[in-house]
């Protein structure tokens, strides 16, 4: 493993999931984390988002592990407060050296049932909430020479899913997005790549809204009654990540020498084999 000893990391969405499994690890690396989490309900969004006190349990793990991190409440969405949370980044620790973009949220609606709230709340989260942290990441990494740049999007953002037509625009665009950033970065020691998680036994997946979906002949399924649907979506027959799997590839990028940028790797239990 990298030694990150003197490195400042950043994890978006961290207070739980794979945020904290990303989080984690690049504090036993030796990084000093800043975990952060808007900790508070979207409307569009029909399952439980993360709480003040997930988000202060994911620090308190790390610190009483022996590790660095610090906490604070922040929505993506919201330019200014990335910017000035950047600001205050660089004013305490003279530097940024890695961020991992992974706040997002999901829902699942037909397109023609679709508001214009719900489509917005879904863009300006996943895309325009990893736009306004990497600008920022970008500014405080470039004066160092060094920075590594993860953004994590989705199995979405490969193809096409039924119900998700908005989810799928920002996973595909965030890709788009950080290819585009490796070539204005790359010349600067700045890596930008990109993770691409098949389902993730996360909150986000395991909830009532979604299970059902995938057991809609049961008023009351768990993870065990839709464990078999799922395995039957993966050539591996494994039916969803843990977040531990999609943050091995997050250290990927974190631990490439920096000869690696624009790059989608896929951990998605093989249903990539199906798709060009």
């Amino acid at each position: 493993m990298t030694d990150l000893s003197g490195r400042v990391a950043w994890v978006t969405g961290g207070a739980r999931g794979q945020g904290r499994a990303h989080a984690r690890a690049l504090a036993a690396a030796g990084a000093h984390v800043v975990v952060t989490d808007s900790v508070r309900q979207v409307t569009t969004v029909n399952y439980p988002l993360a709480t003040p006190e997930e988000l202060d349990a994911t620090v308190s793990e790390i610190v009483e592990g022996g590790g660095r991190a610090t906490g604070a409440h922040l929505d993506v969405r919201d330019s200014g407060a990335v910017t000035d949370l950047v600001a205050r980044i660089v004013a305490d620790h003279d530097r940024l050296d890695i961020l991992v973009a992974n706040a997002g949220i999901c829902a699942f609606v037909p397109l023609e049932d679709m508001s214009d709230e719900q489509w917005t709340d879904m863009l300006d989260t996943n895309l325009s909430g990893t736009f306004h942290c990497v600008r920022a990441a970008v500014r405080a990494m470039k004066p160092n020479g060094f920075g590594r740049v993860i953004g994590v999007s989705s199995g979405a953002g490969r193809g096409g899913m039924k119900d998700l037509s908005h989810y799928s625009a920002s996973k595909w665009g965030i890709i788009g997005f950080i290819k585009s950033v490796a070539l204005e970065v790359g010349s600067h020691g700045v890596t930008a790549n990109v993770v691409c998680p098949s389902s993730v036994a996360t909150p986000m997946v395991m909830n009532e809204t979604t299970l059902r979906r995938f057991r809609p002949d049961l008023d009351d399924p768990t993870p065990d009654d839709a464990k078999p649907v799922f395995a039957g979506l993966s050539p591996l027959g494994v039916p969803w990540l843990e977040p531990e799997d999609v943050t091995r590839a997050v250290m990927y990028f974190v631990d490439d020498p920096g000869l690696t940028t624009g790059t989608v790797l896929e951990v998605n239990l093989g249903t990539s084999a199906s798709r060009t």
